[in-house]
């Protein structure tokens, strides 16, 4: 809760670690359920039930944060890429107006040196 409340956890991994928690409390209080659920599944121990239940939702989180670190870097390159193209504008509108300084510098009778070209 310190987490969320400080914005260190963003809400929605925050909804999923107080359900996480919710349930293991729940097991802890109520250790009947874990047998009875061992039972129903037909599973031999209910540690046996417990590390399969870890291990499917440590398998979940991974997966669904490789997800999120894929959609991430997706977003991180289109923006680099955004950077360089205004990058590259920019430095073209630089140009020009450079191009325009020196023109307006230059004295209007004067002739024109080769390359000295308006853009």
């Amino acid at each position: 809760m310190w987490m969320l409340l400080t914005r260190r956890l963003r809400e929605k991994y925050a909804v999923l670690w107080l359900v996480i928690g919710l349930a293991v409390l729940i097991l802890g209080v109520f250790p009947q359920l874990l047998l009875w659920l061992t039972a129903v599944l037909g599973v031999q121990l209910p540690a046996n039930l417990l590390f399969s239940l870890a291990i499917v939702l440590l398998l979940a989180v991974s997966l669904h944060l490789s997800w999120e670190l894929s959609q991430a870097e997706d977003e991180i390159r289109r923006t680099a890429e955004e950077i360089a193209i205004l990058h590259a504008d920019l430095d073209l509108l630089r140009a020009r107006v450079d191009v325009l300084d020196s023109d307006a510098a230059q004295p209007e009778g004067s002739p024109r040196v080769d390359g000295d070209e308006r853009i």
